[in-house]
């Protein structure tokens, strides 16, 4: 396995993409952060959303299968809905029997990162990220392990700050208003050198995890202790933030807000917005889902209001 470093995650998953020289499109699932299809159309690289499974929360498998026996795809990308870590290495295996060509990466940017690439992972591409709000939030860095034999070009563009807040101010309105995303290019993705060295890295990455886990532990003890079982997600989607499903989402963010607390509305289907196809089941999840914090911007304190406050206004 090759190790590659960048200042984010997306300029490692950019440099693949334009090493590729071919246009066939990829599968996303419809839930994925949307700076990476819009990181897909920075590289002029087709993409397809496919919709989530109720059951798993995570890609449709079964879809995903029956699209790559219909027709050639050039990757597939793999997300962790909310880190959670299980990865479907069988799927993965049975995919690179239908299809050798089609590149597999294991988008793992929400999960805990790990240091060694996993043995058994079969996808071709381990990608991880340290970036804002991940489960080691260092404000910037990605790396990825993938295989000795794959084409991976670091790219080198011109970067600017602005035009890359510009970029999440026009996805965010997009999501907001259920209306299509439309891209134009700009000097939004920042591909310069890594600032500092994989040793220094990583060390700042273990120091980083050790505080960060026991932190979520804490107040992920709170949250379980005092919200209802049934409208938690289960524990394995627990680890970057904590995560409810509520009939009445809006109402109860609204009142967490007006407390002058917060939580987050991670991740809204994409379907409609950069992609033409439907994923109701990816909508149905956006439409329940709460994300409360359980990192360094909250404190226990808060983890108690914002518990009494969704048990004051559970539907």
């Amino acid at each position: 396995m090759q190790i590659v470093q960048a200042p984010r995650a997306s300029a490692i998953l950019y440099g693949i993409l334009t090493a590729r020289r071919e246009n066939y499109p990829w599968l996303l699932p419809a839930n994925i952060c949307p700076i990476v299809p819009i990181t897909f159309l920075k590289a002029r690289t087709p993409f397809e959303l496919v919709d989530i499974s109720a059951r798993t929360l995570h890609m449709d498998l079964e879809r995903a299968e029956a699209l790559i026996r219909k027709r050639r795809f050039g990757g597939l990308l793999y997300a962790h809905t909310y880190g959670e870590p299980s990865t479907p290495n069988e799927f993965f295996e049975s995919i690179r029997q239908i299809s050798p060509e089609t590149l597999i990466i294991d988008d793992r940017c929400l999960c805990v990162p790990d240091l060694q690439a996993e043995p058994a992972n079969q996808a071709d591409v381990q990608l991880y990220s340290t970036g804002y709000a991940k489960i080691v939030d260092l404000g910037f860095g990605g790396y990825a392990f993938m295989r000795d034999d794959m084409d991976y070009q670091a790219a080198r563009l011109a970067f600017d700050p602005q035009a890359h807040e510009e970029i999440e101010r026009s996805y965010k309105q997009a999501i907001a208003h259920q209306t299509e995303f439309v891209y134009q290019d700009c000097d939004w993705l920042d591909t310069r050198p890594p600032a500092v060295s994989w040793q220094a890295y990583t060390r700042q990455i273990e120091t980083g995890l050790a505080k960060s886990l026991e932190r979520r532990a804490r107040l992920n003890e709170i949250y379980a202790k005092n919200i209802p079982v049934e409208i938690q997600l289960p524990g394995g989607f627990q680890t970057w933030r904590f995560n409810i499903r509520v009939k009445n989402k809006q109402s109860v963010l609204d009142r967490i807000f007006s407390a002058g607390l917060f939580a987050s509305s991670h991740y809204a289907s994409l379907a409609g917005i950069l992609d033409r196809h439907r994923a109701p089941q990816a909508a149905a999840l956006a439409a329940a889902v709460i994300n409360l914090f359980n990192d360094h911007h909250f404190t226990a304190d808060q983890a108690e209001q914002a518990c009494k406050i969704i048990l004051e206004n559970l539907a």
